[in-house]
């Protein structure tokens, strides 16, 4: 049969119809699957009798965040970790040097905090050192570490709340004017405090807060504020000795005395300086109560 270019130029236009329309029958295409948005990690330390003053600005923090897998939970590891170390600094809220987020919306973490930041080699024995001189205000804060954490959080677009614990001892020392002294002449003298005997250097373990001391005993100088004496010291039993020496005008009072600093406790230490036995009288009383009457005499 003989076809004429006017039959194939009729044909042509239902051709190229049934070629990109498709058949009725032939599938839809599937769409794609939207990709989850991840939710950033947001942090808000809380302090529970953390440090004297609170965070204030340029203060700076760690973290770590350790994921789940189902619903057994992950081990801190020196890296690895969902989040390793990463920096949070304060300045009204707390920012990290790079956004962090979530695993998913599902996968459950465990959150380690600790201050002040530093390069952590080790998570299980970070090295930590409390001031020998705490007579200045920074130098007393520098010597404050504190850890914190919050376990088993559910992802969530709230910000993570973790509580923060000081994990030296605080020792506050007062001075009262015994046998030939008066308030008077006290203030007018001069005075330096020491404590003796106790070791300024600590291993730190981040996930527990637990402290061990290390290095050799050293004397520390306290700061003097408001009409007291105070310095952290790492947690440790102290043997017998000179615990606390008050020097006045020159003439100095020992404290005899062995004792053990507790990790997160402060003990009150109020001294009474007298003159005719240069002896010095000592009340202790616990930060966190004990129940017991901790005082005694020192001649």
């Amino acid at each position: 049969m003989k076809i004429s270019y006017r039959d194939i130029v009729a044909v042509l236009p239902a051709f190229i119809l049934s070629g990109c329309g498709g058949s009725a029958d032939a599938p839809e295409p599937t769409p794609a699957t939207p990709t989850e948005k991840k939710m950033e990690i947001r942090i808000s330390p809380a302090m529970t009798r953390a440090t004297d003053y609170g965070f204030e600005i340029g203060d700076r923090v760690g973290l770590y965040v350790v994921n789940y897998s189902g619903s057994t939970s992950g081990s801190l590891a020196n890296t690895g970790n969902h989040v390793d170390n990463m920096r949070f600094t304060y300045d009204g809220t707390w920012t990290p040097d790079q956004i962090i987020t979530w695993a998913d919306s599902k996968t459950h973490a465990d959150f380690y905090l600790y201050y002040p930041f530093a390069d952590v080699k080790n998570v299980s024995s970070h090295l930590f050192s409390v001031k020998a001189d705490q007579s200045s205000e920074a130098a007393y804060k520098a010597s404050d570490l504190m850890v914190g954490k919050a376990l088993d959080v559910a992802p969530s677009e709230e910000e993570v709340s973790i509580s923060v614990n000081h994990v030296m001892s605080r020792i506050r020392i007062f001075l009262e004017a015994g046998n030939g002294f008066t308030a008077g002449s006290l203030a007018k003298s001069d005075i330096s405090v020491k404590i003796n005997g106790v070791k300024c250097n600590s291993t730190v373990n981040i996930a527990t807060g637990e402290v061990t001391p290390t290095g050799e005993p050293a004397t520390l100088t306290p700061l003097f504020t408001e009409n007291y004496y105070k310095a952290l010291v790492v947690p440790q039993t102290v043997e017998t000795g000179n615990l606390i020496t008050v020097t006045v005008d020159g003439q100095e009072y020992n404290l005899q005395k062995g004792f053990t600093f507790e990790s997160t406790k402060s003990h009150k230490f109020t001294v009474t300086l007298n003159k005719t036995s240069s002896g010095v009288n000592v009340n202790i009383n616990p930060w966190i109560e004990d129940g017991e009457d901790n005082g005694g005499t020192a001649e």
